[in-house]
């Protein structure tokens, strides 16, 4: 999958495809019910097969806001399973949020891109002051010789799935449900920078993370699955700002059982799988301990259920 960082760089080999657009946070089932149809119709017409969505996410660009439910580099992993033959993360700005709708058609879908077809969601909205629509693009497509595909909202429980419902859920603990709607376990790659060696001190060492770049859950503690160099382990993991020993900076912090790995200075991917318990202050060290040692043999328990 080739990756381009604006549209005006496409290869002439990728115009004239079928693209799909949308800013796909999260790639949960809904995306990847329109990923997978619009792959199947570009092999069926045999044109190349692309994905358009921006970077950073309109919303928080405005919003000065991190609030995406993965960050870029781990949703280009995760769109690469769905056999796209190029990814354009166009960079959202000041100048690209002024482009009218009906410029972003004209000048992008249709000058520099030349789209054969392309796929989006019910609820695409695009332009400024997202004034475009999918009923503009239907009109339009018509008149401009391209095809238009609108893929239906996908529901779970007879809830439509949608990313924003995601965050909220993130933000709840809820990360079991929400790997239920996403169809994988949510994820925070980070490196693995220098901590203050709190973990260590009581006898459970662990890989600290500052979550940038993403939206932060709840404060808590987590049973995780970490992968590092291919390789997936089973851990523990608390997001909070650590109370018991009067932290106030919120970091993700990784005990992995087992052997004692060193990540320092590496780059890691962790998987939330269940939401064991919040945060909470205890009065010494020792308290806990004893509670952190409860903590494992809930998460081993979820773990082993996975």
């Amino acid at each position: 999958m080739k990756i381009y960082n604006n549209v005006n760089f496409i290869d002439k080999k990728f115009v004239n495809s079928v693209l799909a657009i949308g800013n796909f946070d999260g790639v949960h089932l809904g995306h990847q019910e329109l990923l997978k149809k619009a792959y199947i119709f570009s092999r069926k017409v045999k044109k190349k097969f692309g994905i358009l969505t921006f970077d950073p996410l309109p919303k928080d660009f405005f919003n000065k806001t991190d609030n995406r439910i993965l960050n870029i580099e781990d949703k280009i992993d995760t769109v690469k399973k769905f056999r796209a033959d190029f990814f354009i993360k166009q960079k959202f700005n000041r100048n690209f949020s002024k482009i009218s709708h009906d410029n972003f058609v004209k000048t992008i879908l249709l000058k520099k891109l030349s789209v054969h077809s392309i796929f989006v969601g019910k609820d695409f909205r695009f332009g400024f002051k997202r004034e475009g629509n999918i009923f503009f693009l239907k009109k339009f497509s018509k008149n401009n010789n391209f095809k238009i595909f609108i893929i239906n909202f996908k529901k779970f429980n007879n809830h439509k799935i949608s990313s924003s419902k995601i965050r909220n859920l993130i933000q709840a603990g809820k990360v079991s449900l929400v790997n239920k709607v996403m169809g994988r376990p949510w994820t925070i790659s980070g490196r693995v920078i220098k901590g203050k060696k709190f973990g260590r001190r009581i006898g459970f060492p662990t890989a600290n993370i500052k979550i940038l770049n993403q939206i932060k859950p709840l404060f808590g503690v987590y049973s995780v699955k970490i992968i590092f160099n291919k390789k997936t382990y089973k851990g523990i993991a608390n997001f909070g700002v650590r109370p018991t020993f009067g932290s106030s900076n919120p970091i993700l912090e990784v005990n992995v059982f087992g052997k004692n790995h060193n990540f320092y200075n590496k780059n890691i991917k962790v998987l939330f799988i269940d939401f064991i318990r919040k945060e909470k202050k205890f009065i010494n060290s020792a308290m806990l301990v004893n509670q952190i040692k409860k903590d494992i043999k809930v998460a081993k328990i979820s773990l082993n259920k996975k």
